[in-house]
């Protein structure tokens, strides 16, 4: 982790826990969790109150990575590219994936080259 990726890390959860925190009503509950977190450059101690807790929890459950293109129905892999073919079976996934081996399996039952493809 670089640097700037070790600073905005922190600084992004130092943010949360404030800006969460901001909307309580005073007098801010006690905490019921302590972060602890280190970096390669720095370390910081973060109490979260229950609605701070309550609220990274939720954040960090509905996050999707833009990455994730589901499950393979194959091989059950995580690894899907954004042409929904599996890193882990090669094999193409859902209707897309049915369909090319669909017609794949036309193909060389007639003796017929993958052109089509």
């Amino acid at each position: 982790m670089s640097g700037q990726a070790e600073h905005e890390l922190l600084a992004a959860l130092r943010g949360f826990v404030a800006d969460i925190g901001a909307l309580e009503p005073p007098p801010a509950g006690a905490p019921v969790a302590h972060l602890e977190i280190t970096t390669g450059i720095d370390r910081a101690g973060l109490d979260l109150t229950g609605p701070v807790a309550e609220a990274l929890v939720r954040a960090l459950r509905e996050y999707h990575d833009p990455r994730d293109n589901g499950r393979c129905e194959h091989c059950g892999g995580r690894r899907l590219d954004t042409h929904l073919i599996c890193a882990d079976c090669r094999r193409p996934n859902g209707v897309f994936g049915r369909l090319v081996m669909e017609r794949a399996a036309r193909h060389a039952a007639h003796g017929e080259p993958d052109t089509d493809l």
